[in-house]
């Protein structure tokens, strides 16, 4: 008996078709004792998040399996078109492989992100609770866990924020010490303005205020983000109270100009404003950098900052690589070594 692994992930699927595949995280004891119940299939785990959903399994009879474990996707999710899901099939030291890359950040869609780490010890532990792992999954997870840690620790493959909303905060943080306290008001209520509003009140910042010339949105989102709404005719009066600006709207022209902001800075008691212009074309004027304690970066800057540090983290891939395949040379694939224990099993605890 070997490994396998069956998925779709960002790069061969559309959210489209990932979101019809995703595991609810309540439904996924039940699932997994579907999987097991197949036939073929004796040892699983279910990775299921944005960004991919894989099921990774021991079994005798790989061809079978991933005939079985297709057809249960299909069914289970009532997909009409099979046709339009490529799963990928993965064996032995492949999977291996590349549930190491997964864990160590190598195959998320920004490069080096942590959460996968945290997301993939779910998965095993979820899996763990339900009696399906034995002695193939437990040192395949162990394992990938090791791997994980090491490309952490020892490369710079997380350093430096790789999206715009990342960089935004980062930079927030340079200006303020810290976020906590801080007020953000969001002006347009798209895509871009709800990630980088999530990622200030990750770090700290308290509240949040959303405007939109739609109010039905402001309020939508402003509910989203535990905020308030207030009307796009009213935003200039909340200027002098908040800390940090997020402005994406699809105005034509520049709704802040420096008149804006110098009317509120008598009223501002010294506090720095930080503004982010993310829409295109802008909605700040750049003159409004050049009045004292404001700082303005636009979608340009903000691009730029990022894009240094994927350069960055893409030099630090041929190092990750090279870790994985001498760990791989060193030690081996301990879920492919035959077993010569009793009963099959293994030490199934999780490392931290």
């Amino acid at each position: 008996m070997s490994i396998l692994c069956l998925g779709v992930n960002y790069k061969t699927a559309p959210v489209e078709i990932r979101e019809r595949l995703a595991f609810p995280e309540g439904e996924i004891a039940q699932r997994l004792h579907e999987i097991t119940g197949l036939g073929t299939v004796k040892e699983t785990v279910v990775l299921s998040t944005c960004n991919r959903v894989e099921i990774y399994a021991a079994a005798e009879d790989h061809s079978l399996a991933f005939d079985q474990l297709g057809r249960y996707l299909v069914d289970h999710f009532r997909i009409d078109s099979p046709d339009m899901v490529e799963f990928y099939h993965l064996e032995d030291e492949g999977v291996a492989r590349h549930l190491f890359h997964v864990a160590g950040g190598l195959d998320s869609m920004v490069l080096g992100e942590t959460e996968i780490f945290g997301q993939v010890k779910k998965a095993y532990h979820l899996a763990l609770a339900a009696s399906v792992t034995a002695r193939r999954m437990n040192k395949l997870f162990q394992q990938s866990f090791r791997v994980g840690k090491l490309v952490r620790t020892g490369t710079h493959i997380q350093h430096g924020s790789t999206s715009v909303g990342s960089v935004a905060v980062d930079l927030a943080e340079k200006i303020f010490g810290q976020l906590k306290g801080c007020k953000v008001m969001v002006i347009g209520a798209g895509e871009m303005s709800r990630q980088t509003a999530q990622s200030l009140l990750s770090r700290g910042a308290s509240s949040i205020i959303v405007s939109n010339r739609s109010f039905d949105k402001a309020e939508e989102l402003a509910r989203e983000l535990k905020g308030e709404a207030v009307r796009f005719d009213d935003w200039e009066g909340v200027l002098s109270k908040v800390d940090i600006v997020v402005s994406s709207t699809s105005a034509p022209h520049a709704i802040i100009v420096p008149e804006m902001i110098e009317k509120v800075i008598p009223k501002r008691g010294g506090r720095s404003l930080f503004l982010i212009d993310i829409a295109v074309p802008r909605d700040i004027e750049p003159a409004v950098n050049e009045i004292d304690n404001v700082y303005l970066y636009d979608i340009d800057d903000l691009e730029r900052t990022a894009q240094v540090a994927r350069i960055e983290r893409e030099k630090q891939i041929a190092i990750c690589e090279n870790l994985i395949e001498r760990h791989i040379e060193e030690k081996g694939i301990e879920a492919l070594a035959p077993d010569r224990s009793q009963n099959g099993s293994s030490d199934s605890s999780i490392p931290s």
